[in-house]
């Protein structure tokens, strides 16, 4: 009789069970990673950066950027890119959220990747299993019992990809919630920032014409 144990399913298929497992490990250690790099980044943006507008407006800008420096959170570092601007303040803003998301994202596409493959590491186990099974119909002449067998350790990897495929899946578009929201709750509060920053501003100077040096010609000064 043939032995039909989960250990001895396990056994045939190490080889590509040992892969599986390394990338159920690593998409763990990504994910718990991601949701601790979230939790710390999470508060109320909208309700930060109003602070911040009062703090400017009642003392100065030098208040509200210390009261940045204070937290390690994007929209407080996105708020002092702001404050920092010598130029477009938009600019400035977008240029930091994508910076913000940009490390926030680290490993995530790991998970995408972990996701899509999973299940074809797993097809390709049970395709393994399977060519061993009729081969060993063919040295050995066995019957059904030999080939349920062979098929049945077979498919333990392909369930074993769906297993690690499935959870990568749910945990990548978590992620990718998550990174989308903190960009945009981010970029909604900011914007208000620069708006009132740029109603504060006083008007620009009208341009002054450049005055050209008068041209010569033959001998004659002409303007």
């Amino acid at each position: 009789m043939h032995d039909f144990s989960l250990f001895s399913m396990f056994k045939q298929g190490w080889p590509v069970l040992s892969v599986l497992f390394i990338m159920s490990i690593f998409s763990t250690a990504v994910l718990i990673d991601r949701w601790r790099a979230f939790r710390r980044s999470r508060c109320n943006a909208l309700k930060f950066v109003r602070h911040l507008i009062r703090l400017a407006g009642e003392r100065d800008p030098d208040a509200a950027r210390a009261y940045c420096g204070k937290y390690s959170l994007p929209v407080a570092r996105t708020a002092l890119s702001v404050f920092d601007a010598r130029g477009d303040r938009d600019a400035a803003m977008t240029h930091a959220i994508e910076l913000e998301v940009h490390q926030i994202e680290s490993g995530v596409a790991a998970l995408g990747t972990i996701a899509s493959l999973a299940p074809f590491v797993g097809l390709l186990g049970t395709v393994v299993g399977i060519i061993k099974a009729f081969g060993s119909i063919a040295v050995n002449s066995g019957g059904t019992e030999v080939v349920s067998a062979g098929i049945a350790e077979a498919l333990v990897t392909t369930a074993c990809g769906l297993l690690v495929a499935i959870p990568a899946v749910a945990a990548y578009n978590y992620c990718i919630h998550q990174i989308k929201n903190l960009a945009r709750e981010t970029e909604l509060a900011v914007y208000e920032l620069v708006a009132w920053m740029s109603e504060r501003d006083l008007p620009q100077p009208p341009a002054v014409a450049p005055v050209t040096a008068p041209r010569r010609v033959s001998g004659y000064a002409t303007q």
